[in-house]
Formats: C-alpha cells, structure tokens, sequence
C-alpha cells in the first residue's frame, strides 16, 4: 500500500503533467479498479514507478483518491500508449507475485504454470453491447485472437450506468486485448446519459455525470483530474479547428450553452486570430466538470468530423 510520502508524489506528479495543444490522434480514457495494495504497487516509492510509466508509455495515469480498498486507475492517450501503459503495470504485478512465490490479489496461475493476471476494467454500458458484438461475436474474436479470457458483467456497477469487465490472462494477452478493447471504443463513442461509479458509494448518493473523452483534437485530461475532495477548480485550454466550432457553439450560442449548463463549467472561446487555423476554448471549474464539458465538445466534434469527411 502506499505511504502518505508516496501519495504526495503521485500528487505532485499529476499535477506537474500539462496537457498539449492538439493531437491529432484519437484520445481516448479508460479506467481499471486496483485494490490499494496494488495501487501501491505501481505508484512505486516517492511516485518513482509511476513516473517511470507515464514516461514510457506516453499515456497519463491518474489514481483516484480513496479512502476505500479499490481505487480507480485512469489510463489516458491514444491506442498505442495506452496499451504500453497496461503492459508497463502487468509486467510490475507479474514481477510483484514472482518476488512474493504466490498467487496475490487480482492474479492466478494457468494450467502451465505461468502466472494469470486480472484487470477489472470499467466501461459504460452503452459500449459493452459493442465489445460483446452481435450474437457474442465480438468478445469470442478477442478470446481466440488474444488468449485472453473476457468477462462482461451482467449488471450495472452500483450507483452509475457502467459495467465491470474482467480479462485475465498473461501480460502479452491482456496488453492484446487492451488493443482490441480500445479499438472498438474509439469506434463506439458512449452514448446516452453517463452516471461514473465510484468504489463503494454510499446508497442514494447523487452523483455529477463525468465523462471520459475517446476522440480526437487535444489531449483531454488535466494532470489534476481525479476523484478529489474538496471544492478545487481547474483551467485546462482545447484547440477546435475552425472548421468544426460552428458545432460547439451551435444556432446563436444554443450548443454551446447546453454544455455549459450540463457541465458547470466556464467555457470561453477566443475570437480568431489572423490566419490561425483553430480557435482556442478554455474551461474552468472543478475536474469533473472540466471532464464533462470536454467530452461534450468532442462528442460535438467528431459527429460533426464524420457527417463532412467520412461520407466524402
């Protein structure tokens, strides 16, 4: 588990990250539950292995405060660094149960002997039609490309509108399922209302919607962007191309400010400038409400990104 030294570098960490102007690869999050032992794990001492993996992977790994046993894990960028990122942290929890000789939470042996990790992912159930695919077809390729064992769950993880999913097997298998899984979730954006779970929420919480963004533009997340208490506020900046703005800001303001009301946040988009080929949103407000209003501009976005060139 991780000392009080050691979330305070993880701290520093995620706040010292900054995110780029524009990317012009499809982003997307996804995020793991970890018991706190594990999480401790791979936070390393002063937040060494932790850093050690952002740099690596490319990809930001934000930890969730939590006072709980679980402890949610948020893996942002885009396909190839999230999946180095998932290999980076199998690899360490295979190390972890080779130096202890047995089984640890979370991993298992196979029938040869070598060691069976589990990652317990969580997805919105709108996307998990789309991992299962038509008939079970989807999630039976992943198995038989990857090795990979795959496990939907059938109900909605408590107090939210998202699904655990369970994939066990070796580090290589899992980190080829991590691919297939983004895959397809760069493919599905999440659709309908998002209600995030949070480990063992009191009962009849209400809770703000947070969204994750999957699509392309910008790099997403703040350093600081996590599970957090306390009123903190947050400014990260996007850059839309000005082609696409017309479907943030909407019929005189209308889009525009169903996201700010929906969100909470402060949005501002800058006027134009000289022969600048994007146009500059900065959002202000706490985490969650910068995540949300995020997610809603670039669900705006790429709607409007496939109805121009996809269908040219």
């Amino acid at each position: 588990m991780a000392t009080p030294d050691d979330e305070a570098a993880l701290q520093m960490s995620q706040e010292a990250e900054t995110p780029e102007d524009l990317i012009t690869e499809p982003v997307l999050s996804i995020r793991m539950l970890m018991s706190s032992r594990d999480v401790g794990s791979i936070i390393g001492k002063g937040g060494i292995t932790i850093k050690t993996f952002r740099e690596q992977s490319g990809a930001r790994i934000n930890i969730s405060n939590s006072t709980s046993s679980e402890r949610l894990v948020t893996i942002t960028g885009n396909r190839e660094s999230i999946c180095k990122a998932f290999e980076a942290i199998g690899v360490k929890i295979e190390q972890d149960q080779a130096a202890l000789k047995q089984p640890i939470e979370g991993m298992g042996v196979g029938v040869d002997g070598s060691a069976t990790i589990s990652f317990r992912l969580v997805i919105q159930t709108s996307q998990c039609g789309s991992l299962i695919g038509k008939g079970g077809s989807k999630i039976k390729e992943i198995r038989e490309k990857t090795g990979a064992s795959i496990q939907v769950a059938g109900e909605t993880l408590p107090n939210s509108t998202e699904r655990a999913v369970t994939i066990s097997g070796s580090h290589n298998a899992l980190t080829m399922a991590i691919s297939q899984i983004t895959n397809i979730m760069l493919e599905n954006p999440p659709r309908g209302p998002f209600i995030p779970y949070k480990p063992h929420a009191p009962p009849n919480q209400t809770f703000q919607p947070r969204v994750t963004p999957s699509l392309p533009y910008q790099a997403p997340y703040a350093a600081n962007f996590q599970t957090a208490a306390g009123p903190a506020t947050t400014t990260q900046q996007m850059r839309i191309p000005n082609d696409l703005i017309g479907c943030v800001i909407g019929r005189k303001g209308q889009k525009i400010h169903e996201i700010r009301v929906t969100s909470g946040a402060q949005i501002k988009i800058a006027n134009s400038e000289g022969e600048s080929t994007d146009r500059l949103v900065t959002i202000t407000g706490t985490p969650e409400a910068v995540g949300m209003a995020q997610y809603l501009i670039n669900s705006s976005c790429t709607l409007e990104y496939r109805a121009k060139y996809n269908s040219s």
